[in-house]
């Protein structure tokens, strides 16, 4: 009574969620994937080694740009597409004006990694 039946149908669309829910029943880890509960599907015992394979990826990746992609898919989620296009001026001015935009576009010119400082 939390609000998963809602969310389940959010994330795996009407249809799938509607069956599950309405069969009451388990399903596979390949079911969830299918559905798109989950991104990957590993072998057993190796859930954390590819979780933290995960992380370093994206610890690598820009914190501006990470921080501003899960606010723009949160917003779009919790307050629907309207609220997400008009929030995206306000993401670009933070991001477009940031130490991490100008070192990114550095890196890319040298063909270097880039040294990403979160500002």
């Amino acid at each position: 009574m939390g609000g998963a039946h809602f969310r389940f149908i959010t994330r795996a669309g009407w249809g799938d969620a509607m069956y599950h829910l309405l069969l009451c029943d388990e399903f596979s880890s390949t079911e969830a994937h299918r559905i798109g509960l989950v991104q990957e599907v590993v072998p057993t015992g190796r859930q954390v080694e590819r979780a933290m394979e995960l992380a370093r990826i994206i610890a690598r990746n820009a914190p501006l740009g990470i921080q501003v992609t899960k606010e723009a898919g949160r917003k779009f989620i919790e307050a629907g597409e309207k609220a997400a296009i008009d929030a995206i001026p306000h993401i670009r001015e933070r991001v477009m004006g940031s130490a991490d935009a100008a070192e990114g576009i550095k890196s890319f010119v040298d063909r270097r990694a880039a040294v990403f400082t979160g500002r």
